[in-house]
């Protein structure tokens, strides 16, 4: 039952997926007991199927239950218990708490490094973590360092056209587009889109995830015709393999919301906006980040088309959670 719902889960139907992982938690809680190794690892997978579902307080609670029992059975420095550390700190970055989460990744890197050696995967899959949440903070020149020792290690070690080495270069152009330098961002994002199609095809995920990329440093070049041509293509064709509300599709629609806004089509960045904010809310909350992102998005797009209440309305919801936070 467990390798149906992994099927499930690379067919991309996390529902399915996720009800076949609860029967299993459940049967191997009850026939083997909690602390069971592979209770654990049922555990493990349920939490990142609520991941994928984007349910991330739930695969927090999972993943923080996972954490501490490892640590208690395993001990602190287990690759068992270093790889349920960062899922934890995955699960805090999903909910906006990146300080937490590098805190975190920083433990693991540390440890990683120590036990295993600097060219290690685990190794550089940690270093790629904190890289990420570096980003995630604002401070794209500690994601740079990290990202330009990283795409060294992984051409020299599995090659230029490696799944691995290809990630750290999106990743690395997208850190080039934060730090101002459009030209190579976009020439590296480029060499990325051509790879991952020829490689996995047009409609694999991270060839779309390639081609936002590039999209989105078309709309930092001010060609926002061309960023609106590729992300429609993104949002047509991830709506059609993941569904309407996974999170990698409501993010397609933020990023052709903020085209329309860009190419002054106030009116039809709004419809797009409403939508964001609508599922967002409901997956997230109104307190997550990136929630609140989308109500300052479509306030500023109600003011574009004089619709003052509406904004106003959605400034104050915005200024009462930041009170709360």
């Amino acid at each position: 039952m467990g390798h149906l719902a992994r099927t499930y889960s690379e067919l991309g139907d996390f529902g399915k997926a996720k009800e076949l992982q609860v029967t299993v938690l459940e049967k191997q809680t009850k026939l083997l007991r909690q602390d069971h190794p592979d209770t654990l690892n049922s555990m493990g997978n349920l939490a990142r199927t609520h991941f994928k579902l984007g349910d991330f307080a739930k695969a927090k609670e999972l993943m923080v239950a996972v954490f501490e029992k490892h640590t208690t059975l395993l001990g602190q420095d287990h690759p068992e218990t270093l790889t349920a550390v960062g899922n934890l700190a995955r699960s805090h970055s999903e909910l906006g708490d990146f300080e937490k989460a590098k805190e975190l990744e920083v433990m693991v890197l540390k440890k990683r490094t120590t036990l295993l050696g600097r060219d290690h995967p685990q190794t550089l899959s940690a270093m790629g973590n904190l890289a990420a949440t570096h980003f995630n903070l604002g401070d794209f020149a500690k994601a740079k360092e990290l990202e330009v020792m990283m795409l060294e290690k992984r051409t020299r070690l599995l090659g230029e056209e490696h799944p691995d080495t290809l990630m750290v270069m999106g990743n690395f152009a997208t850190t080039y587009s934060k730090l101002g330098h459009f030209p190579k961002a976009k020439e590296l994002q480029v060499t990325v889109l051509e790879k991952r199609t020829t490689l996995l095809g047009q409609d694999h995920p991270d060839t779309l995830r390639a081609m936002g990329k590039l999209a989105t440093m078309h709309s930092e070049l001010g060609d926002f015709a061309k960023a609106k041509e590729l992300q429609t293509t993104v949002l047509e064709k991830q709506t059609k393999l993941l569904g309407e509300d996974h999170p990698e599709t409501i993010e397609a629609i933020a990023n052709v919301a903020v085209t329309y806004y860009n190419l002054e089509e106030f009116t039809k960045a709004g419809e797009f906006e409403v939508v964001v904010l609508e599922k967002r809310r409901q997956l997230l909350g109104d307190q997550h980040p990136n929630t609140i992102c989308a109500m300052q998005n479509l306030a500023l797009t109600h003011r574009a088309l004089n619709k003052l209440e509406e904004a106003e309305e959605l400034e104050q919801l915005i200024e009462d959670i930041d009170t709360l936070l």
